[in-house]
């Protein structure tokens, strides 16, 4: 049932309604709508809507779901407008976009929309938005951090684990090396769900760190005070200083502030990747894209260093450039595993010949060629999401997912064996 007669005579039946536009446009939230409800929904355009809500019968509805992509931002203020008619009337509203800027949704959200569902829809979406939104809110145990969502990490320090150190390091900027980090951090702790792993992530990129960004979480003082007075600080202070993300990762964020690179040095690095591998199984670490004075402890502490490069030329030269400075210093070249962002696809014959020239001009074995994403990538990063949750079905998310489970296979055989 789609039209706003059927939603005046029956309306007893009608449990939920779309709002939008045009609802021919959103196919796939048709079928879902009806797989959820069966004939209980109707739609409603958005001038149609604003009036409705106001009536009486509007009571009897359980939810909205306003549907919108870029060619309704225009509509923004009448948008918010029924989002607020609806939140005060306790209707719960969650919203479809397709390709709709991040403030606009941000601003969406914090009018009272409960959920957010990208579109195309992923499968299930909508059916475990709406199931959330069905469960009543929890009142607030404490006020709200005042620079984003995420608490104080409530591990306690053990000191009985040994981590794997896996930093990750980008070639030049915009190659996806935080994406990979925040994915693989967050693959490897959903690796076993009866005994998961503890995973840490350490955000080390002082002024363009994007870690809290894309988990959105708080960037706390408490990290400044860490990295400022290392000496001081012991196991359980470090703890104190990690945020929890869905109580399975722990994030050291970026400062809030941006701070010079040399802020800390080789021996207040070590401090922390001691602290950090003696609590958790695994350590991730987001390196600036620049080589620092503590590049050196980082790579002499890792058990792989992933650097991830594009098939262009300022990679190429990067590359090049970083392979002769660690050759000159006569450090463990062997650790690093180059990675091929957005790498060309099956049919891609031409962009194949171009890697494997570039593989050969470089004298480097490229061993893992992560596929392109496209925008549900950018899209997932926006909201704060890793892609297990805001795009499990991509590619690229199914490759850092392999990459994951191969760690942790090795790993627990290693660990068996000794």
């Amino acid at each position: 049932m789609t039209s706003t007669t059927a939603l005046a005579i029956e309306q007893d039946l009608v449990r939920a309604c779309t709002i939008c536009r045009d609802v021919e446009k959103f196919d796939l939230l048709i079928e879902d709508m009806e797989a959820e409800l069966g004939a209980a929904w109707g739609d409603l355009s958005f001038s149609d809507a604003a009036s409705f809500l106001r009536q009486p019968e509007a009571d009897a509805l359980e939810f909205v779901a306003i549907a919108m992509d870029e060619a309704d931002e225009g509509n923004t203020a009448l948008i918010s407008e029924l989002i607020r008619t609806a939140c005060s009337r306790g209707i719960g509203v969650v919203v479809i976009a397709e390709e709709v800027s991040p403030m606009v949704l941000h601003q969406l959200l914090k009018l009272g929309a409960r959920e957010f569902v990208p579109y195309p829809l992923p499968d299930g979406a909508l059916r475990e938005a709406v199931e959330r939104m069905r469960k009543p809110e929890a009142p607030p145990a404490a006020p709200a951090p005042p620079q984003g969502r995420g608490t104080v990490s409530a591990l306690k320090s053990a000191g009985d684990r040994n981590a794997v150190i896996l930093p990750v390091h980008a070639l030049a900027g915009g190659a996806g090396a935080s994406t990979f980090a925040v994915n693989l951090a967050w693959e490897l702790a959903l690796s076993e769900k009866t005994d998961p792993p503890r995973v840490c992530l350490l955000d080390l990129d002082l002024q363009m760190g994007a870690v809290a960004t894309y988990l959105d979480l708080a960037q706390r003082d408490a990290v400044m005070e860490l990295l400022t007075n290392t000496d001081a600080v012991d196991s359980d202070s470090f703890l104190q200083a990690l945020v929890p993300f869905r109580d399975r990762l722990h994030v050291l964020t970026s400062p809030a502030e941006m701070l010079p690179l040399d802020l800390i040095g080789p021996d207040e690095v070590s401090r922390l990747l001691d602290m950090a591998a003696c609590n958790f199984d695994y350590v991730v670490i987001d390196m600036p894209s620049t080589i620092v004075q503590w590049t050196e402890t980082v790579l002499n502490r890792a058990h792989v260093y992933f650097t991830l490069l594009e098939l262009d030329m300022r990679s190429a030269q990067n590359t090049l450039k970083m392979i002769r400075a660690l050759k000159s210093e006569n450090l463990p070249i062997e650790k690093l595993r180059f990675m091929l962002n957005r790498a060309p696809g099956f049919t891609d014959l031409a962009g194949k010949s171009r890697l494997k020239r570039l593989a050969e001009s470089l004298d480097i074995g490229i061993e893992v060629r992560l596929p392109d994403g496209g925008k549900p990538v950018t899209e997932a990063n926006d909201q704060g999401l890793p892609l297990a949750e805001g795009a499990r079905k991509n590619p690229l998310r199914r490759e850092i997912q392999k990459i994951a489970a191969s760690i942790h296979e090795l790993n627990r055989a290693a660990s068996t064996a000794s």
